[in-house]
């Protein structure tokens, strides 16, 4: 890769960390989407976005953390089966057709939750009972370990959607959950492929300086509409590109 190529996914890079941390993710379909956009390997991406996503994941958590948007009632029942089929999903490498298949699928729901999800805090807040949450972080913890990404995209649509939680205390939960699950799909990964693919040290330098920037605002300041909008933009056509080519 010629260094302006590794400058330009390097800022790609960034400028996802910092929009999706804004929301309290941490990026992994972004870095798959712009990794898959520069040529990478599937068997390239995936580990490297796990380990993007825990670094930013970490920093993510940490500001809505300090900033009161988070509760652990509300997440050890999603995480507690989550982790361990995270690290089954990791271990599982699909075929590159599928791969991409899932992986476009994946962004495309993404953005349309994004794109069209104008729920409010206004409504009547009703956490999940403990069977409905564990059940449904188990699929989200085997679905982020088979896609490379921690679950996030899904668990915080589904968490306002059905009303589960204020939208930035289900950003401070996904983040948290985001992060326990890409280090068992990273472990898992690991245990099947046996190596980590070497990736340059300014793409860890650019998802750091995103993320840390995107969750101190985020958590403290932005509206997130217009960040989901844009972010629903870049996932569409990413999301097309894997699936109809």
């Amino acid at each position: 890769m010629t260094t302006e190529m590794l400058f330009l996914l390097c800022f790609a890079i960034l400028l996802v960390a910092f929009l999706y941390s804004a929301v309290g993710h941490a990026g992994a379909s972004g870095y798959i989407a712009v990794m898959t956009l520069f040529g990478l390997a599937p068997t390239v991406i995936k580990p490297s976005a796990l380990v993007l996503n825990i670094l930013v994941a970490t920093l993510t958590f940490y500001q809505f953390w300090r900033a009161g948007h988070f509760s652990w009632p509300l997440f050890w029942p999603f995480a507690i089966l989550s982790v361990p089929l995270a690290f089954l999903g990791g271990y599982v490498n699909l075929p590159t057709h599928w791969f991409k298949i899932l992986v476009g699928v994946v962004l495309l729901y993404s953005a349309v939750r994004f794109l069209f999800n104008t729920q409010t805090d206004d409504s009547e807040i009703a956490p999940p009972s403990k069977a409905v949450a564990v059940g449904t972080g188990a699929g989200l913890g085997l679905l982020s370990g088979l896609t490379g990404t921690g679950g996030g995209i899904f668990l915080t649509p589904l968490m306002i959607f059905f009303h589960w939680s204020k939208t930035k205390t289900a950003s401070g939960v996904s983040a948290l959950f985001i992060l326990v699950n890409s280090i068992a799909g990273l472990l898992g990964n690991l245990s099947s492929t046996k190596q980590l693919p070497l990736f340059a040290l300014p793409m860890v330098v650019a998802a750091l300086a995103g993320g840390a920037v995107g969750s101190y605002l985020g958590s403290r300041q932005f509206s997130v509409g217009f960040i989901k909008k844009l972010l629903a933009v870049v996932l569409l056509i990413a999301g097309y590109k894997l699936v109809f080519t």
